[in-house]
């Protein structure tokens, strides 16, 4: 997509428009506060990186494997990530039709190459898209293996079941592509619907990535490192990372237009109440009395156990 976008269009924007133009939009006088909207297009970039460590019970040398996959996948996701924004900013043929535009990274190549261009160039982009689908349907449908195994979810023994043809959580990943398709069935009708969707997908999880960041913490010196370890700049990052995420926390939440009506107030709010109001009610009502914690499953015996099972079923 950047290559194309370099050499293909006739016309370029110079790198003092892409890097010191400034376009307020939103209806609200402050800049600072628009430009914090801003820095949520990175957030969304740097997630997913999460899926390794859901694959570790399915990956070699997992203490070494599973940490390398994250930090590999955020370097990856800076470097291509920074490039195409740069690359989607220097082929703006017309900034207000772009905006205008219901999706506007579309418009632009649409301007920058025709439609036929353009349709090449989406087609890149579903196929990415297609990509992050499967890597987030197998990361989650693991989660709620997981948590289910503990007995943590409603139905959990039906969740927590392994298909003994193909050895994977066939249930749990057919709750998870369902929970996807109804998801994302408001957009059909309302945008700042699924905005809010988004919006508390990528809060829920920072949130999640950061717990253990925070708990690390809390532990001090009684942490016991593994064979993947910050060493003495564990703290100080650690602390950076809980406090950035508490910042983006608040940001997501945020209006983004002014105005504010029904069409465009931001719902996230609404949503991060609900589902974190569902969970506290369940453990203050139920969960509290019978949860107990993970149900770790790794010694030889428990192992040799659940391979026997899922051949007498197969």
């Amino acid at each position: 997509i950047v290559s194309v976008l370099a050499f293909v269009p006739s016309h370029h924007q110079s790198a003092s428009w892409v890097f010191g133009h400034f376009v307020n939009n939103t209806g609200w006088g402050a800049k600072f506060y628009v430009l914090l909207l801003g820095l949520l297009l990175a957030q969304y970039t740097f997630t997913g990186y999460d899926a390794s460590a859901h694959m570790t019970e399915e990956t070699k040398s997992a203490a070494t494997a599973g940490p390398r996959g994250i930090v590999t996948s955020i370097v990856v996701s800076l470097f291509a990530g920074w490039l195409l924004l740069i690359g989607i900013t220097f082929a703006i043929q017309n900034y207000s039709g772009a905006a205008s535009a219901s999706v506007p990274a579309a418009q632009v190549f649409i301007q920058a190459l025709g439609n036929t261009g353009a349709k090449l160039l989406l087609l890149v982009v579903i196929g990415a898209q297609l990509f992050c689908g499967m890597s987030s349907v197998t990361a989650n449908s693991r989660m709620i293996y997981a948590f289910s195994r503990d007995g943590a979810l409603p139905g959990s023994q039906f969740w927590h079941r392994v298909n003994p043809k193909t050895r994977t959580p066939t249930n749990a990943i057919w709750l998870a592509a369902g929970g996807a398709l109804i998801l994302g069935l408001p957009y059909l009708w309302n945008n700042t619907a699924y905005v809010a969707v988004t919006s508390i997908a990528v809060i829920g999880l920072y949130v999640a990535y950061v717990m253990p960041t925070f708990l690390r913490l809390r532990l001090g010196s009684r942490f016991k490192a593994g064979p993947w370890q910050l060493g003495r700049w564990s703290r100080p990052i650690g602390i950076i990372a809980c406090v950035w995420v508490a910042f983006i926390f608040v940001l997501f939440m945020l209006p983004t237009v002014s105005p504010i009506t029904h069409t465009n107030f931001n719902y996230t709010v609404v949503a991060v109440v609900a589902v974190v109001g569902f969970a506290g009610i369940w453990w203050v009502v139920s969960a509290h009395k019978w949860f107990t914690g993970p149900k770790v499953q790794g010694t030889p015996e428990e192992l040799a156990a659940i391979e026997t099972e899922l051949e007498s079923l197969a």
